[in-house]
């Protein structure tokens, strides 16, 4: 009997739909990236069905669907190559200055945040700053950081807004030990592709949204290294723009970024740091994890 792909893809297409309309709600990244696997085969076993249907081929199903998958991967890899590019002649910074926010604007009302705040306050965490950064057209990323009783973790609260309207959140857990050493565990999605300080320790894990999972994963790092957090003296505007004029500088030596006397002319990004945040986009966009280099 042949392969009848008719109810998969209508199947596919539904679970597409209802996945894509929970997620302009949720601004989850998770589940966005069952919605792009979706999409992506969709294109490749609903465009080859219809070929074969319409009589537009008379290859076999398999091999029509598989070139179609092909001429996504092209085709999405093209407009990320633009993409990237163009955020390299924005004037968008990669490493945008934090001030502090005074508005009173630090917090979103939706009941599924104020549920995190809720946990915070419950363990006793403090909150010690809120802060801002504009990274372009009026768009800001707002920041509210905490700290653990001891002041030993510090927990940046990160609200990234979505073309939407609704409003990711993510997580960064710091904490520093008596060495210099930082070791920092985050469930950041957005692509990175740079260089980190040596004395960084960075953990990556865009698949733990939950705050607590982040929490204890930050905590069994820190006891299998045998280390003991010192406590937090610095204000965290402070530390914030100090980090990202160090992953500027750094990022430059490396070759991440073309020094700024040529930025005007050639853009930010030099072209093997456009190569390593187009590899990560696809990392993180299909695989929810990010490049690994050597």
């Amino acid at each position: 009997m042949a392969f009848d792909p008719v109810y998969l893809l209508l199947a596919a297409a539904i679970l597409s739909l209802v996945l894509f309309s929970l997620n302009l709600r949720q601004a989850s990244p998770v589940i966005a990236i069952f919605v792009r696997w979706l999409r992506w085969l969709l294109f490749a076993g609903g465009g080859a069905f219809l070929a074969i249907e319409w009589g537009w081929s008379s290859r076999p199903y398999w091999v029509v669907a598989l070139t179609l998958f092909l001429i996504w991967f092209l085709l999405e890899t093209a407009y990320n190559w633009i993409a990237i590019a163009a955020l390299s002649q924005s004037p968008m910074p990669l490493f945008p200055r934090y001030v502090v926010n005074t508005s009173g604007e630090e917090w979103p009302t939706h009941p599924r945040l104020l549920k995190v705040r809720e946990w915070l306050r419950a363990g006793r965490y403090v909150q010690v700053q809120a802060l801002k950064a504009e990274i372009g057209g009026g768009i800001y990323l707002r920041l509210s950081i905490y700290q653990d009783p001891k002041a030993q973790t510090r927990m940046q609260v990160t609200f990234v807004p979505q073309a939407n309207g609704a409003i990711a959140v993510c997580y960064t857990l710091t904490s520093r030990t008596k060495d210099g050493m930082r070791y920092v565990t985050d469930n950041l999605y957005l692509p990175f592709g740079g260089f980190y300080p040596e004395n960084w320790l960075v953990e990556r894990s865009p698949w733990r949204r939950r705050l607590p999972a982040l929490l204890k994963r930050h905590q069994q790092r820190l006891l299998a290294a045998g280390e003991t957090p010192e406590p937090w003296t610095v204000e965290p505007v402070e530390d914030l723009n100090q980090q990202q004029f160090e992953l500027e500088r750094l990022n430059t030596e490396l070759g991440f970024l073309l020094p700024h006397d040529q930025r005007d002319e050639f853009g930010k990004m030099t072209y093997e740091g456009r190569f390593r945040v187009w590899r990560e986009v696809w990392m993180l966009d299909y695989f929810g994890r990010p490049a690994r280099y050597q």
